[in-house]
């Protein structure tokens, strides 16, 4: 349900994932946040458990204080006859601890009228409350998280995990420390300790910082440890291997001792991230599956004292992920028999994790069953070993019985058990699946098929028997008929000899034919007869007209004017159809008006496109002929009833609108002046346009000034949408301001930029703005205004700093030292002074910033950790957020409402 959160832990877990650099980077960041997504909806899940749970605790111990006279009173009512019962003597600390809404409970009923039989009360039916839906949970989950807990803290620690391990490798590469490398390591393990120490001594205080403290410090002794082994050979294979199970067992032990999910995650990602972020590209596959089996055995050790069900995900997930990743681009045939021990290993511990999840749970709890182990592991597991085998299918016809068999001995040993019913249901289900896979596995292909084609033909033969046809209208078929006959009649009649434009038998022909459905059309529509069939004759005869008439232009005319005769035909066309519309009232020709108007604005960008001057020689008569019979195809539609005005004016508008900004475009283009200045004046009249819209709207309002004000929205609407395509189109811009010097914020292409800034501002602050629009404006606004200002960065960058306007500016030091400045500039402005000051929306903002930068290194910056520069970047960055997390993770809560409830 929860599947947007899934998603962006997807992609910040792939963030995560490609800092190997490495083959299969990005499958294994999309598994990564695959896994640490459903271990978050674990925690979300576990901390509204927790929170109900403290709720009713609290309840149940507010009862508990109640005196027993008070509470025998409050159940047995006073007789009828006797006076009332003398208040039974409290102290003044037990009267203090009554709540008030409690005490109205208890308060003794009034005595019952006599001689009057009265019915036992029936309990209020409890409702239960609407449950909000999977978009209010995903936005209530993701501000719980930004909002809640030590987040710098979760940040900077996987920021430092990062730096730590681009650092081993510079020492390595680069050998810039001439210090040992044993020292090296030695002092990292020292500061890992440390740090894990003053973790476990704060965690009373701090609980949160101290948990993601020792997290991080026991994956740095993780890293340190992997990377003793394989990169710098200090340790042996054995040795490696028996520290890092010391240190995730430990990890483990400590968070069984704490009770502290958070930091058993913690470990594991650490654990499994290693020797992600340390691969050398060896594809010694045995010592990494070792590795992860040792990792994987730590889990089923901790499954063992704690259901901790998004662990075992997370194992699960991770573990399954990467053998994926990995088969899909290293395996080969010959590695089968060092792989295939592996996954059954694998496969064999989350056979049993679920049984001991299911073994530690509260027989009450609704989720005793880990359904995401207990189907998605065999199914997993199977599609795997299918693919290590190369599809084979009489092995894995073989295996799926031996799965079967698995399963329905699992299921005859649990289901007796009451406790463990579920579960060893859920395996009998899976022992018949399987049962019943290895009987088309062990069928040939040919076989198969032809199961699936009896099928097929089964399904026809049902859906001929209840009647469930497509229906077919016989009327268009018959059009279509004739529509191919007259083509092919009409090929074989052309002589050749006739060249007179329009005086020709084609074109008269045709036109004959047009104004015979257009005739029909009228008369049924007059006698109010077969209502569809008047507009089909009349959408008919309007192909045919439309037809002859772009055919003549395109025997008749030039190739430099075509464009521009379409244009003419396209306002004559309008200009006719709105007479039409005038004279019936019908909306069929008012909607041709519309579109006929409308259609001079793909004609301006066929303009554009071919590089035609749209008022050069016969553009003028074009256009003049588009003015002309466009105003006249407006002022015939000026009554009617329904949108085709409004959709003809808007269109005129917009064509108009186009063509001049073509026409300034080209105009910069000849006086040689830079790129920006054909891109400003490209936008200019879009900007005018709007401006005018907004502040003077009479001035665009003839010839339909009596109605602009009711499509006046659209036309705003329709404007912003243009707008923003070229304020986003302008953010890609080089901003060449030849033949004047560049200047950040005051060149053609920036000032622009503000001027539609400046237009969404004035249009968002609109009473009359579209509540869609106008609700999230401060949200649009600031995003829009980051676009400007990371834009104009990169603009400075290439104008000042010289470095190219194309694919090596993102890969420059500069420009990526520019960005990370600036936008942890505003990060850290926003992050600080929202906490002092006690404003959880600058805060968040701040905050959000800070995650851009931060995923900006990990996707950008991280290209750059072969030098000092990227690996200082990554450790400051995360020493400051773990600072700050320790500092001032977060602005003073609001006070609730409800607080004293």
């Amino acid at each position: 349900m929860n599947f947007l959160i899934v998603v962006a832990c997807c992609f910040a877990g792939l963030i995560i994932g490609g800092m190997s650099g490495g083959d299969g980077a990005v499958a294994v960041g999309f598994f990564f946040g695959l896994a640490s997504g459903l271990v978050l909806l674990r925690l979300r899940a576990i901390s509204d458990r927790v929170d109900a749970l403290s709720r009713e605790l609290e309840l149940l111990r507010i009862t508990r204080r109640l005196p027993p006279a008070v509470d025998e009173r409050a159940r047995e009512p006073a007789p009828v006859s006797a006076p009332a019962a003398p208040a039974v003597p409290q102290s003044d600390e037990a009267a203090a601890t009554l709540d008030p809404q409690l005490d109205a409970l208890v308060a003794p009923p009034p005595p019952p009228l006599p001689m009057v039989e009265r019915a036992e009360p029936r309990p209020p039916a409890v409702r239960r409350p609407a449950e909000p839906d999977v978009f209010a949970k995903a936005i209530n989950w993701i501000s719980r998280w930004f909002s809640e807990g030590n987040v710098p803290v979760k940040v900077g620690m996987l920021v430092l995990f990062a730096g730590v391990a681009a650092l081993l490798k510079y020492a390595s590469d680069e050998g810039w420390l001439h210090l040992p490398i044993e020292l090296r390591l030695a002092a990292i393990t020292l500061a890992a300790i440390a740090a894990l120490a003053f973790g476990w001594h704060v965690r009373e205080r701090k609980r949160s910082f101290a948990l993601a403290l020792q997290g991080g410090a026991i994956g740095i002794l993780l890293l340190t440890v992997f990377a003793a082994f394989r990169v710098y050979d200090l340790i042996p294979a054995g040795g490696a291997f028996a520290l890092m199970l010391v240190l995730v067992a430990g990890a483990g032990v400590i968070a069984v001792m704490q009770d502290a999910l958070a930091l058993a995650v913690l470990g594991i990602l650490a654990g499994f991230a290693a020797p992600i972020l340390l691969s050398t590209g060896s594809g010694d596959h045995v010592t990494l599956f070792s590795y992860y089996a040792l990792l994987n055995l730590a889990i089923f050790a901790i499954a063992w004292v704690r259901s901790w069900r998004a662990l075992n995900l997370l194992g699960f997930v991770f573990t399954f992920a990467i053998g994926t990743a990995w088969g899909v681009l290293r395996y080969q045939p010959g590695l089968f028999s060092s792989t295939e021990p592996f996954l059954l290993l694998y496969f064999a511990i989350y056979l049993a994790v679920p049984i001991l999840y299911t073994r530690k749970r509260d027989p009450a709890r609704r989720d005793l069953v880990d359904g995401t182990l207990v189907f998605g592991n065999p199914l997993v597991a199977f599609a795997l070993h299918a693919g290590l085998l190369e599809g084979a299918r009489m092995p894995l016809a073989y295996s799926a019985l031996g799965l079967a068999a698995i399963y329905v001995a699992l299921a005859a040993w649990l289901m007796p058990r009451e406790r463990m019913r579920v579960l060893g249901e859920s395996f009998a289900v899976l022992g018949i699946g399987f049962a019943t896979l290895a009987v088309p596995l062990a069928l040939s292909a040919r076989a198969t098929a032809s199961t699936f084609a009896l099928e097929g033909a089964a399904l026809v033969w049902l859906g001929l028997r209840e009647g469930r046809r497509l229906p077919q209208l016989s009327g268009l078929g018959l059009q279509a008929l004739a529509a191919a006959a007259f083509v092919i009649a009409s090929i074989f009649s052309i002589g050749g000899g006739e060249a007179n434009p329009l005086a020709n038998s084609a074109f008269i022909s045709a036109l004959l034919v047009a104004l015979a459905g257009f005739a029909s059309a009228w008369l049924y529509r007059r006698a109010r007869r077969a209502r569809p069939l008047d507009l089909l004759l009349y959408l008919w005869a309007l192909a045919w007209w439309t037809g002859a008439g772009l055919h003549e232009i395109d025997r008749f005319v030039a190739s430099t004017w075509q464009l521009h005769a379409t244009l003419g035909f396209s306002a004559v066309s309008a200009a006719l159809a709105g007479y039409a519309a005038f004279r019936t009232r019908a909306s069929a020709p008012a909607w041709t008006a519309a579109a006929g108007l409308a259609f001079g604005i793909l004609i301006v960008f066929a303009f554009g496109a071919s590089d035609v001057r749209p008022f050069a020689g016969w553009g003028l008569a074009a256009f003049a002929a588009y003015a002309v019979f466009g105003f006249t195809a407006l002022s015939a539609l000026r009554d009617m009833p329904d949108a085709a005005p409004a959709v003809a004016h808007i269109g005129w508008l917009w064509t108009w609108t186009f063509a001049i900004a073509l026409v300034l475009s080209q105009l910069a283009g000849d006086a040689h002046l830079g790129n920006g200045w054909s891109a400003a004046f490209l936008a200019l009249p879009v900007a005018a346009a709007w401006a005018l819209t907004l502040l003077w709207p009479m001035a665009l309002a003839l010839p339909l000034a009596s109605r602009f004000e009711s499509y006046r929205s659209p036309l705003l609407l329709s404007q912003a949408i243009v707008a923003g395509v070229g304020f986003i189109g302008l953010l890609w811009h080089s901003g060449d301001s030849a033949p004047l010097p560049f200047l950040p914020l005051i060149n053609p292409v920036e000032l622009m930029q503000l001027g539609l800034l400046a237009g969404a501002a004035r249009r968002l602050s609109d009473p009359h703005a579209p509540a869609p629009l106008a609700q999230p404006r401060v949200a649009l606004l600031a995003a829009a205004a980051f676009a400007f200002v990371t834009a104009a960065t990169l603009r400075s960058t290439h104008h000042l700093g010289g470095v190219p306007w194309d694919a090596q500016l993102w890969e420059s030091n500069l420009a990526q030292t520019a960005l990370t400045m600036v936008w942890s500039v505003l990060g850290v402005v926003g992050w600080v002074f929202g906490s002092r000051r006690g404003q959880r929306s600058l805060w968040l903002a701040g905050a959000i910033l800070m995650g851009v930068v931060l995923v900006k290194l990990l996707l950008v910056d991280r290209t750059h950790l072969g030098n000092l520069f990227g690996i200082v970047s990554f450790i400051a960055y995360g020493l400051l957020c773990t600072v700050i997390g320790y500092f001032a993770p977060a602005p003073p809560r609001e006070p609730t409402t409800g607080a004293t409830a």
